[in-house]
Formats: structure tokens, sequence, C-alpha cells
């Protein structure tokens, strides 16, 4: 595959990755090898006292040369409590929390094999609930000359339009959170708002 642009898979993606896939059709690449630390396995969201981050653990492997299409979710504990009872707690009193809870808890509930099954199903459903428009693709090979490579790219983008948010009132604004931050603040006006993202510098 060439000549498309690609991004990484991501676990409830940062504000700014879904404005880039707004703006243009892309590839998900999920042959490459497995990056720690990143979007593919975590998201940040607003609690009562600032940031909190959230991290899918995978099982270890020997090595480190670990395509992420293989690998594996671990259950040794259920983070899927954890992270549900946080971004509940965080984000009960939204305007529009309870209007898209439903759609988000099925994926606290199931316990996919592979990350990227949970990752992409997340993605689909992000779409859907934020009326995205650009058409993506899987990688079914490593993409070896993308257009735009963002696979290494941070998605740490601090300019942006601010927005009301749950703690805002006793905290400063926090841009460039999980989708899920978004989606619950700004609801239906999710969308204009991953369509006006300023991308000059990304």
């Amino acid at each position: 595959m060439q000549f498309i642009n690609t991004v990484p898979i991501a676990y409830f993606g940062p504000t700014e990755y879904y404005g880039l896939l707004e703006k243009q059709e892309y590839a998900i690449e999920i042959n490459e090898y497995f990056q720690k630390q990143t979007l593919r396995t975590r998201c940040s969201i607003f609690g009562a006292n600032g940031s909190i981050r959230l991290t899918v653990p995978k099982i270890r492997k020997s090595s480190d040369k670990t395509l992420i299409k293989d690998i594996k979710i671990s259950y040794d504990y259920n983070w899927q409590k954890e992270h549900w009872n946080s971004i509940k707690s965080a984000y009960r009193s939204a305007p529009f929390f309870e209007h898209y809870c439903d759609d988000i808890i099925v994926f606290f509930q199931k316990k996919p094999t592979f990350l990227v099954d949970l990752n992409l199903e997340i993605h689909q459903k992000i779409i859907e609930l934020t009326d995205l428009s650009k058409d993506f693709i899987i990688t079914k090979n490593y993409n070896t000359n993308p257009k735009l490579d963002f696979r290494n790219y941070k998605f740490n983008k601090k300019d942006m339009e601010k927005y009301e948010q749950v703690f805002s009132y006793k905290l400063n604004f926090i841009p460039n959170l999980s989708i899920l931050d978004l989606l619950f603040n700004l609801g239906p006006e999710s969308h204009n708002y991953l369509s006006n993202i300023n991308l000059n510098n990304t």
C-alpha cells in the first residue's frame, strides 16, 4: 500500500486525532510493531482533580518485536470496571453523558482477545456518533510509503479552541483529551468542533 495518509490505531483517541481524520482519507496501520505508552493503548479524560490516564493492559511477551495486530489484552485484573467507573465519575454530570453512555459502556462489557479488535470497534462507533464523513481502510501490509505518515506523531496539540468541560469551573481548560471528553460535553456539536480544528502546525 502506498500514497495514502497513515495513522496509528487508537484507544478512544484524542480530539486532534479525530480532527485530522475528519479532513482527509486515511489508512489505520495495524501491521507496525507495537509502541508502548502511546494512544494505541491509552487515553486521557478530565476528572475532578485534572487529567486521568486510562491504559489498556496487554499480555506481556518476551520480545518487544510484536505487531500491533498480534497484541493481546490482559484481563488479569478488572481494568474495564476501573476505566468505566473513572469515565462515569468524570462525565456523569456532562450534558450528553446520558445520551451516549449506552453506546460507550458496551466496550467495557465485552472481552475481545486482541487490542486491534477493541480499538477498531471503538473507532467505528466514534465515527458513527460524531458523524465523521471521511472513508478509511485497514492496512493489509505495512504501509512503506504513505503520503503523510502520522504513525509516530504525538497528537499533543495544545492550542485548541476552548469549550465547556465538566470541571472547567474550578480547573483550567484541558485541550486534546480523549474524544469522549468532547462527545460527552458537546454532543452533536462535536462534529463541527472537529471540522474547525486548525491543523496547520500538525
